[in-house]
């Protein structure tokens, strides 16, 4: 007897699993839940199956494999052709700032004039322009601003993402932040991490006294945050910190980290974005789930990384969004066996990007990724650096039914053909969204 189920997309040209793909039969296929990023030659490995399709039951996956097994095995309310089409993984975004009020564009022309991105934030401008923005905002207001931005994200395929906190930089509006993040997340397809970043930037209230703001992070804003977060068991939540010269020291940073640790948070870094101070090594001594940026992390640092479980997460649309020519090691960071995954760093400073399809045409382009490793770093091991790895990243009996068909002939045009969108049909949890 054919099994019921809600869904079925067939006659994929390429069906990217992500996922190990074993025939135990002639007449049906076993699919097992990797537990952990793939590292290495492994990110090469897209679990591709031709003439593919995926079984989809109570916003679950149920059975992939060939059309004709998984044809004969079930029967369907709804079916999707995907013939000459190419069907994968959602999207996972596992770093951006979505959430803020204004933009910055009048910067955008100061850095084409030559003004670096630390002198626009020292002249007050950067970080605090978007604080003071986001500060006068209601909430209405910023939720309504930030989903029009989650709207493009997901018309692009994502469908899983990492939204911080970090242009309140005061205890209400850090949580005014945090319940906007909340609140998309119940209302929008798109599944929202959340993340406290009290700690982006010191604020000008506290210039020239970033350890009493330090304190205010540590004592006042993490406790509440912690509270705000924890109401939902089955999310993730996280801390982050912004580990760089002129921001916070690694000093400063490892007590903020320490403490939402002891909080149970789980961890995050920007790290050697500009200047390496060591922040990678201080995620990894943590057991941070991940580090992130990683322009200019030094050699012993990648190989420490790579002995560790944090994974290095590259944002190759920020040294892009600033016209910068230095980009995240990536290949030195898979040789030594770290697990990379990739971001948009959606922020409207240096990279007011959505779209997680241009983030794998640059990394193919200057971080000299292959499509196949391009794709795994923005589904299965973005997953795992936002603790979802179990959940989604992978197309397995089990997981959510996060899906993309894309009008593409084969992935290896994802990376090759960019500045358009090539998603044709997005699947959130089974259901057609976009």
């Amino acid at each position: 007897m054919k099994q019921k189920v809600d869904l079925v997309i067939h006659s994929a040209h390429q069906l990217l699993t992500l996922g190990p793909f074993a025939k135990v039969e002639a007449s049906s296929a076993v699919f097992i839940a990797p537990s952990r990023p793939k590292r290495g030659k492994a990110m090469n490995d897209l679990g591709l199956i031709e003439d593919g399709a995926v079984a989809v039951s109570c916003g679950l996956v149920t059975l992939v494999g060939t059309t004709k097994v998984v044809l004969a095995q079930t029967e369907a309310d709804e079916m999707i052709d995907a013939s000459n089409r190419v069907v994968m993984p959602g999207f996972v975004d596992p770093h951006t700032h979505l959430v803020f009020a204004g933009s910055r564009e009048d910067e955008f022309e100061s850095r084409i004039r030559g003004a670096t991105y630390m002198e626009i934030m020292a002249a007050g401008g950067g970080i605090m322009s978007t604080v003071r923005s986001t500060r006068a905002a209601t909430l209405p207001q910023l939720m309504a601003q930030s989903r029009e931005r989650l709207d493009r994200m997901l018309s692009h395929g994502t469908t899983t993402a990492e939204a911080k906190s970090g242009y309140g930089l005061n205890v209400d509006d850090e949580l005014k932040m945090l319940e906007a993040i909340r609140q998309l997340d119940a209302t929008h397809p798109v599944d929202l991490v959340p993340t406290f970043l009290g700690a982006h930037a010191v604020p000008v209230e506290f210039k020239g006294r970033a350890d009493e703001y330090v304190e205010v992070v540590i004592n006042e804003m993490l406790p509440l945050a912690e509270r705000k977060l924890r109401k939902d068991p089955s999310v993730p939540f996280f801390c982050d910190v912004f580990c760089e010269e002129g921001v916070f020291s690694v000093s400063q940073s490892r007590r903020i980290l320490e403490r939402a640790k002891e909080l149970g948070f789980g961890l995050k870094i920007h790290a050697d974005e500009f200047k390496p101070l060591g922040g990678t090594s201080l995620g990894v001594e943590l057991g941070a789930v991940s580090a992130d940026h990683l322009v200019c992390t030094p050699v012993e640092e990648i190989e420490a990384l790579a002995g560790s479980d944090t994974i290095a997460v590259s944002l190759p649309g920020t040294p892009f969004g600033l016209g910068h020519h230095e980009y995240t090691p990536a290949r030195q960071i898979i040789e030594a066996g770290g697990a990379l995954a990739l971001a948009t760093d959606l922020n409207p400073g240096t990279c007011y990007c959505e779209s997680m399809q241009f983030i794998i045409a640059l990394a193919c382009r200057y971080m000299r990724l292959t499509p196949a490793e391009a794709i795994t770093a923005a589904t299965l091991n973005a997953a795992h650096a936002v603790g979802l790895g179990d959940r989604v990243g992978s197309l397995e009996s089990g997981k959510k039914a996060d899906i993309l068909v894309l009008d593409i002939p084969n992935y290896l045009c994802l990376g090759y053909h960019f500045g358009v969108n090539l998603v044709e049909r997005v699947i959130k949890s089974g259901r057609v969204v976009s």
